[in-house]
């Protein structure tokens, strides 16, 4: 099993940068495909990123891709999300989510995939 934690959401101005952290106990982090996804009240969870275990693959929704970047260190048992040129449409609670399904690119966007999720994080982007 893993546990998930999320910290680094905030406040920001619409162009700004955020930097989200994913804290996962346990000593087999690195078995694990991450990814995130975000969202907001009475809208279904949506995919934002995703990174393979091995870091080698990551796939982005259209609506950021450009803009955030995954990222993962094995050593410290953590994935990021960089978002840069933030909107206000980015505004959301973020979601780490953690699995050991091997996933493609389109099984990777379903919430469903994945097995273990954080607590969340906000993020608002004020105009």
């Amino acid at each position: 099993q893993v546990q998930l934690v999320e910290s680094g959401g905030g406040l920001v101005q619409a162009g700004g940068s955020l930097r989200l952290t994913c804290a996962a106990s346990g000593r087999t982090f690195s078995s694990y495909n991450m990814a995130w996804f975000r969202q907001i009240p009475e809208k279904e969870r949506e995919f934002v990123a995703f990174i393979k275990r091995s870091g080698g693959s990551t796939y982005y929704a259209g609506s950021v891709k450009g803009r955030f970047t995954i990222s993962r260190d094995s050593a410290k048992n953590t994935v990021y999300l960089q978002m840069n040129s933030l909107k206000p449409e980015d505004t959301a609670v973020y979601y780490c989510a953690a699995t050991l399904a091997w996933l493609n690119e389109e099984s990777a966007l379903l919430p469903s995939r994945y097995n273990y999720w954080g607590q969340g994080t906000q993020v608002t982007v004020s105009s």
